[in-house]
């Protein structure tokens, strides 16, 4: 708030606000689809595998950052009614539970991203050991420890978000994480082919392989979308943490409402590609509907 109004001594660009109406729509839409997506998976026992386990984390991911932005914009039209002040002690603890949520939201999707990136990997280079190595056990362990670590990070990073010594990691952890996670796909894309190439001789190779590639670019079609939906909300912190006096960075933080709309909707496309790449997935759709005998 304080930035948002010095801002406007310091730039003539106007703060860009979206209709409370739009936010609740979309917020709605995204807690939905992806509870659909949750739904799915446990009732059709077919999607009982390590990837689908992935993409719910993923999925529960996208809950929370829906479901932050819902808080906040409620928390953010009380506080105008008179209901909560910005400076009380309940609105302090109740402001640093929804930083928590946020930061759990985003180191969510980045973990459950780089699982499911490895457990593509897995599958294109190792398919006739994929079993062996990424059993259910060790999915739901590797869900265990990211979520965990993950729950732990939030909590300590909303407490200690004024310290530099944890706003530097936080803002140097979305980049890296980025980038090793692009790293993985250009190795998978490059091997692919001569991978392909080896075990040719096997009767279903080119049935798998066909599979498995379609997986890769279905989640770097998730890569992609997730970089386009977090990545401006992202550089809007660190602008508000380095050159938060700066015209240009406050005319970008103009825009602030428009980036939390970016993560929201994040929330909605990422089930449309679920439903539009599997096929599995999308005729558990039409049974939960009523579409299909």
């Amino acid at each position: 708030e304080n930035i948002s109004d010095f801002s406007l001594n310091v730039t003539d660009c106007t703060q860009v606000v979206v209709p409370e109406e739009v936010f609740f729509t979309v917020a709605a839409a995204g807690i939905l689809e992806n509870l659909l997506v949750l739904i799915a998976v446990v009732r059709n026992k077919n999607l009982h595998l390590p990837m689908y386990f992935f993409i719910c984390s993923l999925a529960i991911s996208d809950m929370l950052g829906s479901l932050y932005k819902t808080l906040e914009n409620i928390f953010i039209i009380l506080c105008k009614m008179g209901y909560l002040t910005r400076r009380g002690d309940f609105e302090k603890k109740l402001d640093d539970a929804m930083d928590s949520m946020f930061i759990l939201s985003l180191l969510g999707s980045i973990f459950s991203l780089l699982a499911i990136a490895a457990d593509r990997y897995i599958t294109i280079f190792y398919a006739l050991r994929y079993h062996n190595i990424m059993t259910l056990r060790r999915a739901l362990a590797i869900l265990a420890i990211i979520w965990t670590f993950c729950a732990g990070s939030s909590i300590a990073i909303s407490l200690f978000s004024y310290e530099a010594a944890t706003v530097i990691p936080f803002t140097i952890l979305f980049p890296l994480m980025m980038f090793f996670i692009l790293c993985l796909y250009v190795h998978m894309f490059l091997l692919a082919r001569l991978h392909a190439k080896k075990i040719a001789s096997l009767p279903t190779s080119t049935v798998h392989q066909r599979t498995n590639m379609k997986g890769a670019i279905t989640l770097t079609i998730f890569l992609g979308v997730f970089l386009c939906c977090w990545a401006p909300f992202v550089l809007h912190i660190l602008l508000a943490r380095f050159c938060p006096h700066n015209p240009y960075c406050a005319c970008y933080m103009s825009i602030f409402h428009v980036n939390g709309t970016l993560i929201m909707c994040n929330a909605i496309i990422n089930p449309m590609i679920f439903a539009f790449r599997s096929p599995e997935l999308r005729s558990t759709f039409k049974k939960m509907f009523g579409c299909a005998r």
